[in-house]
């Protein structure tokens, strides 16, 4: 019997589309005449799949009674018996209820793709078995129903439906995914969009990790070899020296530098175990491979080279990073090219990295102008000529002939052309003198005398000794530019690395000094301002007099570890420049920052000028009217208008006096002395007097406290004060007859308090503004303060370590979200285990999250007494 196959359709949350697109799936297979049968599908109440499964033939589902509740649960072995060409089980990681044939759903698929059925599934990837952790830490959340990965690898097909977090939001906030009721919970706990953009990423990773090896399968069964750049995979050959960590890094870097890039470590073992790297080493790069996020191999190999370019080319490698040789050059030249030229040779369409690293010679520092060549050198040159004369003189002596006058000149020609490359001038004219002297003693008739027999022989022996001098300047003057050009391109590198340190934003002070230090190779460099150290670099002063350069007339940079030359002086006096300007730019810089506050405290000011103008006269002319009037000598009042004109004046004053606390709270807000005392305090605590100052009951706010809210850390009269303005402002603008929502949660170490009202909302560009002192929406009404509520609610948030945000309310209305830091985090922080958005664990769930325990409890403000509500005391 052939097995049947299994098709899995992936997503990364609830309500993007799975059960939907294997409905659809389905529904085309029947059209072309394939037998199929819904198993089970969980519509979750949303229209839209309900309607995409009628017409689809249906086994009924066997009910199971759990602890009192009916679970309806897969009827396999009514499947086995009806025997479809294809099945579709919906949620493929659902536990079975206790007394099933399989304690998983994915086990009974198993038992229909034995029995030759083909399978078309779903699954999300909060419950893929390896990630589950990963899933933790993202969501906060324990998924308790897990698919093994084998069974999805094992899978014949996997699709992934994807769609916009976005617009998964959008569709939550329309209720197409869970009931009104739950929306506001979901969108602030697992559907939050750093949640669901997170959960997208690890989908389409895991999804990208499957292809690749189906890639891989492909590749080998059909013989290819040539790289496929399907991905970036980076390999770093180890060799266990000191250089591994340097390569490991940069192969990191040149990975990180493309999605999905992929790092590989390897190390080649000599088959003959000549080569043994050092064990430590070797279990540190190991270590940090692992860190890096890339894997670590061995192979054995008799070259070297060779064993590299294979394994490469089997892992379908795209770039290969090997360190640069740490032989001595003078073995480089004695024994041929090294490693890392038969790897460039042999790796074809493979790019490779060769990389510089301490082991390979240090850093390289400005070489020095003294001489165009070194005193080894010249050395070298002299001694080539006082034991290279003697040498050739014997041979061609051994060798004379009267005809062989002609190449005797030219050899020792030769000699003085090798010295004049090894030693420069001083070398070769010692040698062009020696030489001359030796043809006309040796060579030139009369023999073993200096006299010179013919004017043509002296002649040609004062050309001989000109072109030897000649050619010894020239190679000179090559060195001596050789050098100097040398030199300059480590001035410029070294100055175009102090400019890209301060570009990209590190300390421009701290990356002159340590390139200064690096490039002269000085013990230690400081930059000082009297006896403040400004930066340094180096492990201390050391013995001698340091050099000290003046750094305008405000710094001095110090200098040790050895004599600077004329030609240093001259790089350190750029320096020395551009440590001026970064002093420069660092007082501009203070300068602007203060110059900053003090422009947003008289912008404060003069708003507060303006505001005082207009809403402090308000309430004052009208309680100085009323007063006034009540003490005219000539006017009778009757008790209604006396009593009248007192309410005026107690308004007026009540309202002057909120408007001075609130202009007193922007002045400490602004002059960063606000006062915030934190405690764990219950929310409750500051929910309850908040009502009460504002009398209000159920008829106006509608509360929905869960029963384990952990408690806040907070100012309890700060947060009052917080609730009061946000209360006020949803009311104001709540439709007549609706009442404005009062909900808190806890996710991830923190505690959200949403005030919910649907109102007219926000627009969208002016939702920055409501925070600003003195606007107001609109800003036509004068009657409703200066504009400073959100203003302040914002400011003493931020005191308590806490956010205010604006969203949008489903529907219609603004949502003000108060985060603070929870004081007590339970086991599990956010929601009880199980459902995503807010199951309770311990039940068998689907991804519909039906409310099936009093996990949430709502609440109604009771009015002006705390016993109504019921909350703790």
């Amino acid at each position: 019997m052939t097995r049947g196959q299994l098709r899995v359709f992936l997503g990364a949350a609830p309500g993007v589309g799975k059960t939907y697109t294997m409905l659809e799936e389905g529904r085309r297979l029947a059209g072309e005449g394939r037998d199929v049968v819904a198993a089970v599908v969980e519509t979750h109440g949303r229209a839209a799949t309900a309607a995409m499964a009628e017409g689809l033939e249906t086994v009924p589902a066997v009910t199971v009674n759990h602890r009192g509740l009916l679970l309806p649960e897969l009827d396999l072995a009514g499947v086995l018996v009806r025997r479809p060409d294809y099945a579709l089980v919906d949620e493929l990681a659902h536990t079975n209820a206790p007394g099933q044939a399989h304690a998983k759903r994915w086990q009974d698929v198993h038992a229909l793709l034995d029995a030759g059925i083909n399978v078309l599934s779903t699954v999300n990837i909060q419950h893929i078995e390896s990630l589950n952790d990963v899933i933790e830490q993202i969501t906060g959340t324990v998924q308790r129903e897990t698919v093994p990965d084998s069974v999805l690898r094992a899978a014949d097909q996997v699709e992934l439906v994807d769609i916009a977090p976005q617009l998964l939001r959008g569709r939550l906030s329309s209720g197409i995914i869970y009931p009104s009721g739950r929306v506001d919970a979901a969108l602030s706990n697992y559907f939050r969009l750093g949640n669901l953009t997170a959960l997208r990423e690890l989908a389409l990773l895991w999804l990208a990790d499957e292809v690749d090896s189906a890639l891989k399968r492909y590749r080998a069964e059909n013989g290819i070899r040539n790289k496929w750049e399907a991905r970036e995979r980076v390999v770093v050959a180890l060799t266990g020296g000191p250089e591994g960590q340097t390569l490991l890094r940069r192969g990191a870097r040149i990975a990180a530098r493309s999605a999905g890039g992929e790092l590989l470590a390897v190390h080649v073992t000599s088959s003959d175990g000549l080569r043994d790297p050092h064990p430590g080493e070797l279990a540190a790069q190991r270590a940090l491979v692992e860190k890096l996020g890339g894997t670590f191999h061995q192979v054995v190999g008799g070259e070297v080279p060779h064993a590299l370019v294979e394994f490469a080319r089997g892992v379908n490698a795209t770039q290969l990073v090997i360190g640069v040789s740490r032989r001595p050059r003078i073995w480089a030249l004695l024994t041929g090219p090294g490693i890392g030229a038969t790897v460039v040779r042999e790796s074809g369409d493979i790019d490779v990295h060769i990389v510089n690293h301490p082991a390979a010679g240090g850093r390289p520092v400005l070489p020095r102008l003294g001489g165009a060549l070194t005193v080894r050198r010249r050395l070298s040159g002299l001694a080539l000529a006082v034991a290279g004369g003697p040498l050739l003189t014997w041979l061609l002596v051994a060798l004379s002939t009267p005809a062989s006058i002609t190449g005797d000149v030219l050899s020792y020609q030769l000699l003085v052309i090798l010295v004049a490359l090894t030693g420069g001038i001083w070398p070769a004219l010692f040698a062009a003198l020696l030489s001359g002297i030796t043809l006309d003693y040796f060579f030139i008739q009369p023999l073993y005398t200096v006299t010179v027999a013919t004017p043509e022989h002296v002649l040609a022996l004062v050309l001989y000794i000109v072109n030897a001098v000649l050619v010894s300047f020239v190679v000179d003057r090559a060195a001596r530019r050789s050098r100097a050009a040398r030199r300059a391109a480590a001035e410029s590198e070294l100055l175009a690395s102090v400019a890209g340190s301060v570009l990209r934003g590190e300390d421009a002070l701290g990356a002159l000094v340590n390139r200064t230090r690096e490039a002269f190779n000085l013990r230690c460099v400081r930059l000082l301002a009297g006896d403040a150290v400004l930066a340094a670099a180096g492990p201390g002063q050391g013995t001698g007099v340091p050099t000290r350069l003046p750094v305008g007339d405000r710094a001095v940079l110090e200098l040790s570890g050895r004599d600077l030359q004329a030609s240093d002086r001259r790089l350190l006096a750029v320096i020395t420049a551009q440590l001026e300007v970064a002093l420069d730019l660092g007082d501009l810089a203070q300068t602007a920052e203060g110059l900053g506050s003090l422009a947003a405290a008289d912008k404060v000011r003069t708003a507060l000028l303006a505001a005082v103008g207009h809403d402090l006269r308000r309430p004052l002319t009208a309680a100085t009217a009323a007063v006034t009037g009540l003490r005219a000598p000539d006017v009778q009042w009757s008790d209604r208008d006396r009593a009248e004109l007192l309410a005026t004046a107690e308004e007026s004053l009540a309202a002057l006096s909120d408007l001075v606390t609130s202009l007193l709270d922007v002045s400490r807000l602004q002059a960063g002395v606000l006062g915030v005392s934190l405690a764990p305090l219950d929310a409750a605590d500051a929910v309850l007097p908040a009502l009460e100052e504002l009398n209000l009951g159920p008829a106006e706010v509608e509360l929905e406290l869960p029963a384990d809210l952990p408690p806040v850390l907070a100012d309890a009269v700060l947060l009052q004060r917080v609730l009061v303005n946000l209360l006020a402002n949803a009311l104001r603008f709540a439709p007549p007859g609706s009442k404005v929502v009062l909900a808190a949660s806890a996710f991830a170490g923190r505690v959200e308090v949403r005030v919910i009202d649907c109102g007219p909302g926000i627009p969208v560009e002016r939702l920055e503004e409501v925070f600003v002192p003195f606007q107001r929406l609109g800003d036509t009404d004068n009657l409703t303060g200066l504009g400073l509520g959100l203003a302040l609610a914002k400011g003493f948030m931020e005191g308590m370590m806490g956010t205010l945000e604006t969203e949008d309310t489903p529907g219609g209305g603004l949502t003000m979200v108060l985060s603070l830091p929870a004081a007590d985090i339970p086991a599990v922080s956010g929601m009880p285990a199980g459902d995503p958005a807010g199951q309770p664990a311990g039940q068998p769930v689907g991804e519909s999250g039906e409310d099936r325990s009093p996990g949430m409890i709502r609440r109604r403000a009771g009015g002006r007494v705390r016993g109504r509500i019921g909350l703790p005391g």
